[in-house]
């Protein structure tokens, strides 16, 4: 069957400006991924599959990521990290398939968060299941609590737009998320965001983070070091719950 060319394909696709978007697009995207995806789009182009088909079969590598992350081995974390090099691959598939096709819709938009908040989660537990002694135990307590933390941190984003929508307004713009009514809130931010300690719950920083770990346990015995970054990513999840909550309201997006 007949397409598109590859450089026909990315002009409409991967249009310009779109990687550089403020939070629009992760590091991994623009790093590597999007050199990858656009050739997975290609094929997809040619056959009869959908955008939001897609997205489902992201969401299950995300979430069988995170399951497979529980069982024990250093295999389990390569193949876990891969299952979540294919949900980023998926992640960047799908739009650019819907933006080539014309079929964006608010159905793809809501799968596509429905996918992180489960990939995040999912990844999240499956830590604390790994490094648990018994199931369960306090491990397994700290993974489920920084799985509800991060998506905790997500639905306070989320609603944002809720709350906008209810009022009539139209989505908040980027900048609204950096313009505060504080100057002393505003280098706050700028030096939190500049740690990146944000991103140790995220499902590409984690899965390596996990598999850096994975390694310095074989080497050193014991999980001490899986276990330390459980106890990093449980911190991490309850402090950004409060500070994410915090920046917004002091923020302009509610304006």
């Amino acid at each position: 069957m007949s397409g598109p060319s590859v450089a026909e394909l990315r002009r409409v696709a991967q249009p310009a400006g779109h990687l550089e978007r403020r939070n629009g697009e992760h590091w991994a995207g623009v790093l590597y991924m999007r050199r990858i995806s656009i050739y997975v789009t290609w094929l997809m182009a040619k056959t009869s599959v959908t955008p939001n088909q897609l997205t489902w079969v992201m969401t299950v590598a995300g979430v069988a990521a995170g399951v497979v992350l529980a069982l024990p081995g250093f295999w389990a974390v390569v193949a876990a990290a891969l299952l979540v090099q294919v949900y980023l691959l998926l992640d960047c598939s799908d739009g650019e398939l819907a933006r080539w096709t014309g079929k964006t819709s608010l159905t793809g938009v809501y799968l596509d968060r429905v996918g992180a908040y489960f990939t995040e989660a999912a990844l999240l537990v499956g830590l604390g299941w790994r490094v648990s002694a018994v199931l369960p135990d306090w491990y397994t307590v700290l993974g489920v609590a920084a799985a509800l933390g991060a998506i905790l941190i997500k639905a306070e984003s989320d609603l944002v737009e809720v709350a906008r929508a209810k009022g009539g307004l139209p989505a908040a713009s980027e900048a609204s998320a950096v313009q505060f009514r504080s100057g002393l809130l505003s280098l706050g931010r700028r030096v939190l965001a500049a740690t990146k300690f944000h991103r140790i719950v995220q499902p590409i920083e984690l899965s390596l983070l996990v598999l850096a770990t994975t390694v310095i346990d074989l080497v050193a015995g014991g999980l001490t070091a899986t276990r330390l970054l459980l106890v990093a990513c449980f911190v991490a999840a309850c402090l950004q719950t409060v500070l994410h909550l915090v920046s917004i309201m002091a923020s302009r997006r509610l304006a």
